[in-house]
Parts: structure tokens; sequence; C-alpha cells
């Protein structure tokens, strides 16, 4: 009796933990994005935004740039747990890319090519 009221003392211990983890505020999620260059020009600004604002923020990069063919981890979150975000990549040619609403709560990565 005593064995099988531990193991149900056990289970039930097992599903609290388990919900609780699936009622994880958003904020909990991974907003970290690896942007991948795959262009034939430099990133040279790199902006996100989420969908509720309208302009653009800070550039993310800075005085840095992302090289043809590198890779940048970026954590897009600007502290308003949002998920969707709008893009936009300006490149050493002067040419700039925007795409809208991109979900950095599931993607890991979001790749710049040329087609």
């Amino acid at each position: 009796m005593n064995r099988m009221l531990k193991k149900l003392t056990i289970s039930i211990a097992a599903a609290v933990v388990a919900l609780i983890g699936l009622a994880a505020p958003a904020s909990a999620q991974d907003r970290n994005v690896l942007i991948i260059n795959e262009t034939q020009h430099a990133i040279v600004q790199f902006f996100a935004s989420n969908i509720g604002v309208d302009d653009w923020q800070e550039d993310i990069l800075g005085e840095d740039v992302l090289p043809v063919g590198q890779s940048v981890n970026i954590n897009i979150d600007d502290g308003t747990e949002a998920c969707l975000y709008d893009f936009k990549a300006v490149f050493d040619d002067g040419e700039e890319l925007v795409r809208n609403r991109i979900d950095v709560c599931t993607i890991g990565t979001y790749r710049y090519t040329e087609s």
C-alpha cells in the first residue's frame, strides 16, 4: 500500500512539473536567431523592430559588419515579450532588404540569400 501511494505521489508531482513547464510565460521563450549572410555583399547594418513599433530601432551590428558567408547569433528581445519582428538588412552596396513579421520565438536561423 505504501509503495502504491509513493508511486502515485511521484506521478502527480511529475505531472505538476510538466504542467508548470507548459505554462511558462512568453518571456521565457528563446529569441536568439542566427543570422546567416549567404549573399554576395556584406551586411553593414541590421535592424529588428517588433511589429508594434513604427520605426527602426538601433542598428544591432553597431560598428561591426556581417561579411559574406559569415553568421552572427543575435538575441532579438526588446523586453516587450513580442515574438513578431520586422528585419531590415542594409548591404555594403546600399541595397536594403526588409522582411516583415518574422516569428523570432519559433525560428532559430534566418538566412539572407541572393534569391
